[in-house]
C-alpha cells in the first residue's frame, strides 16, 4: 500500500497537478481502493464462514450450532477481518491528513466496539434459545440473565466509546463517573430492581414460566408466558396480556397455583344455607322413611339401634321427642353428603374430604363441602363442582330441609 500511495502521488505530480490537489486525489483513490477491497473481503469471508458453519451444523447432532447460525453469529464474526483491514491501512491512506486520520481511526474503533457488542448479543441470544430447548431450563427466567449480561456489556461498550472519543483512558474515564453514579442508578432503577428480583425469584423458585398466578393488584389471573429483567408477562384466561414489574413479585403479595397443579387436586369449598326452621328431630316414622335412602340406610340403622339401646338403658322418657338421644334430619343430611362425596368418581380421595356445619347466620346454617377434585383443569373442575351442587340442591327436600332464598316484599 505504501508503494502504491507514492506511485499514485508521483503520477499525479508528473501530470502537472498541484501538490495539494495531488494529495487529495491520492487520498480519495486509496480510500476508494481500500473500501472496495474491504467489501470484497467481507463478502468472501461471509460466504466462507456461512458454508463452513452450515457444513458443521449438518454433521453435528447438537442444535446449538444451528441456533448460532439462526442468530447470525457467523455473519457478524465475518465482519472482523475487513474491519481489521481498514484499521490497519487507514493510517497510510490518510498519512497526509492527520486530523482526518484521527477521526477515522476513532470511528473505526467505535465500530469495532459496536461489532463486538453485536457478536456478544448473537452469542447470548443463541445460549438463551438453546437453553429453552432443554426441559430443565424451560421454566427458568433465562431471558433475564441474558439481559443482565448485555446491560453490563453495553455499559462497558459505552464507557469505552466515550473514552475513545475524549482521548481519556478507559479506567480514568470510569473512575470519573463516580459523581454521576446517582444519575446512573436513577436511569437504571427498574433494571437494577428487576435484576435483584429475578435472582430472588429464581433462587426461591417463586415463579416459573407456565405457572398460573393471580395478582389482584395488577388484575392478572392466568399463565406466566415470559419472565424478563424488568417485566413478567401473564396471559389471562380471557387471552389478554398483563405486564407486571418483576420486582413486584417480591414487594407485593400474589397467589401461585403451582402447588395445586402439582398436588393433583383442586379445592372445592362451597356451602348451601339451610333454613333453621326446617331442622328437626326424627321420630320413628321419619327414621323408617329415611332408611329407604341407600347411601345412609346402614348409618341410620346402626345409629338408631345405638340410640334406642342408650335411651332404654337410661330410662329416657321418649313421650317428649327432645329427651335422650335423637337423630336429626340435618345430621343425617350431613352424613348423606359425606358418603356421596366419598363415592364420587371425580373426587381425589387422597386429599382432605369433609362436609361440615359452619357458624349459624341470620339466613340459616351453612352446610359446606370441603374437598378436592381429581381433575385440576378449569373447565372440568367447574363441571364437577356444578354436578355436585346440582345433586346437593336437589337432594335437600328428601330430608325435609329447605335452602334459604331471599324474598323481597312487594311494595304494592
Amino acid at each position: 500500500m505504501l508503494n502504491i500511495r507514492h506511485y499514485i502521488y508521483d503520477l499525479l505530480i508528473e501530470q502537472g497537478i498541484s501538490e495539494t490537489t495531488a494529495e487529495y486525489l491520492n487520498m480519495l483513490a486509496l480510500l476508494l481502493a481500500l473500501v472496495v477491497i474491504a467489501f470484497i473481503v467481507d463478502f468472501i469471508t461471509k460466504r466462507l464462514l456461512w458454508r463452513f458453519s452450515t457444513a458443521i451444523a449438518k454433521r453435528t447432532k447438537s442444535s446449538f450450532d444451528d441456533i448460532l447460525i439462526k442468530n447470525k453469529l457467523p455473519r457478524n464474526v465475518a465482519h472482523i477481518i475487513p474491519l481489521i483491514l481498514l484499521i490497519e491501512f487507514v493510517p497510510q491512506v490518510f498519512s497526509d491528513f492527520a486530523y482526518t486520520e484521527d477521526i477515522i481511526e476513532k470511528t473505526l474503533k467505535v465500530i469495532a466496539i459496536l461489532l463486538t457488542l453485536r457478536i456478544l448479543r448473537s452469542f447470548f441470544h443463541s445460549v438463551r434459545d438453546y437453553l429453552k430447548t432443554l426441559p430443565r431450563y424451560k421454566d427458568k427466567p433465562i431471558h433475564s440473565y441474558i439481559q443482565v449480561f448485555m446491560i453490563f456489556a453495553w455499559l462497558l461498550g459505552v464507557f469505552s466509546i466515550f473514552a475513545i472519543m475524549t482521548g481519556i483512558t478507559f479506567w480514568k474515564f470510569a473512575t470519573s463517573l463516580g459523581a454521576a453514579s446517582a444519575v446512573i442508578l436513577l436511569v437504571f432503577r427498574d433494571s437494577i430492581l428487576g435484576f435483584v428480583a429475578s435472582i430472588q425469584v429464581a433462587v426461591n423458585d417463586m415463579v416459573r414460566i407456565g405457572d398460573w398466578i393471580t395478582f389482584e393488584k395488577f388484575g392478572a389471573d392466568g399463565d406466566v408466558i415470559e419472565i424478563t429483567l424488568a417485566t413478567v408477562k401473564v396471559q389471562n384466561w380471557d387471552k389478554t396480556i398483563t405486564t407486571i414489574p418483576t420486582y413486584a413479585l417480591i414487594s407485593d403479595s400474589f397467589k401461585n397455583w403451582r402447588g395445586m397443579s402439582n398436588s393433583g387436586g383442586r379445592r372445592i369449598k362451597r356451602a348451601v344455607i339451610i333454613k333453621t326452621s326446617t331442622i328437626k328431630f326424627l321420630d320413628d316414622a321419619d327414621v323408617e322413611r329415611f332408611k329407604s335412602i341407600e347411601l345412609v340406610s346402614d348409618y341410620i340403622e346402626s345409629s338408631s339401634n345405638q340410640i334406642k339401646a342408650y335411651n332404654i338403658e337410661n330410662g329416657v322418657d321418649k313421650s317428649v321427642l327432645i329427651n335422650g338421644r335423637n337423630l336429626t334430619n340435618f345430621g343425617v343430611f350431613r352424613k348423606y353428603l359425606q358418603t356421596y362425596m366419598e363415592n364420587h368418581s371425580a373426587i381425589n380421595k387422597n386429599m382432605t374430604l369433609m362436609v361440615r356445619q359452619l357458624e349459624p347466620t341470620p339466613q340459616g346454617i351453612p352446610m359446606e363441602i370441603y374437598t378436592f377434585s381429581s381433575d385440576i383443569r378449569w373447565q372440568n373442575y367447574e363441571y364437577i363442582m356444578g354436578d355436585i351442587f346440582d345433586h346437593v340442591l336437589a337432594s335437600v327436600k328428601f330430608f325435609d330441609l329447605e335452602v334459604y332464598e331471599l324474598t323481597v316484599a312487594n311494595s304494592d
